[in-house]
């Protein structure tokens, strides 16, 4: 896993996709795309394989946010993450979990 180079930004650019970023909200906070996910047993597990560096900076992207969301404030606007730069930090930890459990899915199944 370590050579693997986190995708910035979206696979295809549009008006649409950056409108429907910027409407999510998320980015105001300073937060990526995958600090959002929904945390079902595949992403705790992808969460938890995280470099040690990517888990602290991930932590303190969501404690900031909480903050930010108790105070009822924004960051100001040449903090928020940008719709290029959103960074696909989880990407290749959840891909190899989902892999791994379809696996062990197919194997349970077959024997």
């Amino acid at each position: 896993m370590s050579s693997y180079i986190a995708r910035k930004g979206p696979a295809v650019f549009s008006n649409l996709g950056r409108w429907a970023y910027n409407m999510s909200g998320f980015n105001q906070y300073g937060l990526h795309r995958d600090d959002c996910l929904y945390e079902n047993e595949d992403v705790k597990e992808a969460v938890r394989r995280l470099p040690r560096k990517l888990y602290d900076e991930r932590n303190y992207r969501i404690m900031r946010a909480l903050h930010l969301s108790m105070t009822k404030t924004i960051l100001p606007k040449e903090q928020w993450t940008k719709y290029e730069d959103d960074v696909k930090y989880l990407e290749p930890y959840l891909n190899e979990v989902v892999k791994e459990r379809e696996e062990r899915e197919d194997w349970n199944k077959n024997h």
